[in-house]
């Protein structure tokens, strides 16, 4: 949900206009959080929670977002999904007095620890780790100081975010530290979006699997748009630059000239989704954040009409593409121009793949002995895009060609981690109070 992992048009259709008052949403949801507080309706409140985790609101939208398009959808026609509507509702907002504890101030990681991540960083061929020049999580280092966890606490859990950071020789040894820190905090260690490589620790750990979905990485020492297959989106590119759409690539010491525009941009992008400023797992329009790495620019007549900006790695193997902003119907081959302008430029200089981000749910097998999460998944993949564009996300990535690269969620205990679901979930639209305002 990105993303794309990061933020793109169609990953994140557009929320219809409520009909109902702001009077009366207030009025229920003071009344569900009241039932929330009795014991027995919390019992069964929490059973119908564990439909309302199975959406995969921890990408890039909320549970109350999606539960909101079910229910106030102006267009909803069928009563099945008002019902489920409401149930996703009452689990997400019954969740909070389950699950809350008492208010903590948020932690954040000193600058000498995000100084000594980020040379870490210049020696790793992760590029998506430099999510860490947000400041917005804490910061785990190994005993020797040359690999980190970053992580955030929510609820009861302790949310690492990707692999840790540094030379896999190290990675076992740094997530059981992990996961004796959380324990001495009374809180369940919780891995998000960690990769196949990651998947050994928690066999040794004792740590549960599950599949979240599929990351594309292309191959830029292959990619080329050569031949019939890419015809299409040659066709694509060379219409919007015939319309007058122009590509930049911005080294990082030219970016602030043009800062205000990216952050008109930013702003009118949002608007258009009636969205807020996502966190944790995605990147966030921080103008220390955008300062530092190349920034990818589309304009028509001189203005900014779209941007990315580009998390590169000094080692020069690995580039990631987080926040992707635009300007709402200007073109239709806009997109395909920035993404394949980008990985031409970055072929040149030398980096060996491009990460896409994630495709939500996408992959998940459904065999007998598939996990329950799997089937769930796998519904929801295809039948969901009335409410979320999950096989669009997929669809477009693919025009790339890429390798598709499994993520996933591990977390202490079996079966269906629902507390940890939750947690991520808040950690990522910044809590409940800051969902219900977007």
């Amino acid at each position: 949900m990105a993303q794309f992992a990061v933020e793109a048009e169609i990953s994140a259709p557009a929320v219809p206009a409520a009909r109902t008052t702001p009077v009366y949403v207030s009025l229920l949801t003071a009344s569900l959080r009241a039932l929330a507080r009795s014991r027995p309706v919390s019992a069964v409140l929490l059973a119908l929670l564990s439909l309302a985790t199975a959406v995969p609101l921890f990408f890039e939208e909320s549970l109350l977002e999606i539960a909101w398009r079910f229910w106030l959808s102006r267009h909803i026609a069928d009563p099945a999904e008002s019902t489920l509507g409401v149930t996703m509702m009452i689990g997400a907002i019954a969740s909070r007095g389950l699950v809350r504890l008492p208010r903590r101030r948020v932690e954040q990681p000193s600058a000498e620890d995000v100084a000594r991540a980020i040379e870490i960083l210049a020696s790793q061929p992760n590029a998506s780790a430099g999510l860490v020049r947000l400041g917005d999580k804490k910061l785990l280092f190994s005993d020797c100081g040359q690999a980190f966890i970053m992580y955030a606490r929510r609820g009861r859990s302790m949310v690492a975010l990707f692999d840790p950071v540094g030379p896999k020789a190290l990675w076992a040894p740094l997530a059981l530290k992990f996961i004796a820190e959380a324990k001495s905090r009374r809180c369940r260690p919780v891995f998000y979006q960690v990769s196949a490589d990651f998947l050994p620790v928690t066999v040794e750990a004792r740590l549960n699997a599950l599949k979240l979905g599929e990351q594309a990485v292309v191959d830029l020492s292959r990619f080329s748009l050569a031949g019939g297959d890419w015809l299409k989106l040659r066709r694509s590119i060379n219409r919007a630059e015939r319309d007058g759409l122009e590509f930049e690539l911005l080294a990082p010491a030219d970016v602030p000239a043009v800062f205000d525009e990216l952050s008109a941009v930013s702003d009118a992008w949002l608007s258009a989704h009636k969205a807020g400023e996502k966190g944790f797992s995605l990147g966030t329009f921080k103008p220390h954040y955008v300062l530092s790495e190349p920034v990818a620019v589309i304009r028509l007549e001189g203005r900014i009409v779209a941007f990315a900006n580009i998390l590169t790695t000094a080692s020069g193997g690995d580039a990631f593409i987080d926040l992707m902003r635009h300007l709402p119907g200007v073109h239709r081959g806009m997109m395909d121009l920035l993404f394949v302008r980008i990985m031409e430029h970055l072929k040149a200089e030398g980096f060996r793949s491009l990460n896409l981000g994630m495709a939500p749910l996408a992959g998940l097998s459904t065999h007998k002995r598939a996990p329950i999460w799997n089937h769930v998944g796998r519904q929801l993949y295809e039948n969901g895009e009335r409410f979320y564009n999950f096989r669009g996300v997929h669809a477009f990535k693919s025009k790339f060609d890429p390798d598709w690269q499994p993520r996933y969620l591990a977390v202490a205990g079996a079966g269906f981690p629902i507390a940890s679901l939750v947690d991520v979930t808040m950690l990522i639209g910044g809590g409940l109070k800051g969902v219900l305002r977007r």
